[in-house]
């Protein structure tokens, strides 16, 4: 099979893989840490608690600061589904099982989502759609902070 190359590279350079040794891995697993889903799912926990309560604190409305709750919980128990589905056994078999099983609790997360604010309605008394969609949204932006901010996740300790 040819290997058609980049205009950039001539075909005379031939680039040599070299794996990373064990000690170069530590280095990297110790500047670039994983992120644990559980802790993302936490700190979902506590934003959502914060938002429900600084709306009461605020309005001095029950119902503005359940309807918030509501919203952080949308995002939280989906996530948490998800969190457990991705760190089961069968996900880790192999790599395609890996794949299949982020894909299919992916699903599984967005359709527990979608259900919870269909049924909000019915479940939340004297709802207030702004509120819950407050408390989603900045329990959603949860992803993103540990996307950006990784090192408030895991601080270094020092050695």
């Amino acid at each position: 099979m040819t290997r058609i190359l980049p205009e950039d590279q001539d075909k005379t350079s031939d680039e040599v893989f070299e794996p990373l040794s064990a000690e170069q891995v530590a280095q990297l697993r110790e500047r670039q840490p994983l992120l644990s889903v559980w802790r993302v799912v936490g700190t979902q926990v506590l934003v959502g608690l914060l938002v429900s309560a600084l709306t009461w604190w605020v309005s001095g409305r029950e119902a503005l600061a359940y309807s918030a709750a509501y919203g952080a919980l949308a995002v939280v128990l989906p996530a948490a589904l998800f969190a457990r589905g991705l760190t089961s056994r069968v996900s880790s078999v192999n790599a395609g099982a890996a794949v299949f099983g982020f894909f299919l609790w992916e699903m599984v997360k967005i359709g527990l989502t979608v259900a919870m604010l269909i049924a909000a309605p019915r479940w939340m008394k004297d709802l207030s759609w702004p509120a819950m969609l407050v408390g989603l949204v900045v329990t959603m932006k949860v992803y993103w902070v540990a996307l950006g901010l990784r090192q408030v996740f895991y601080p270094r300790t020092p050695t």
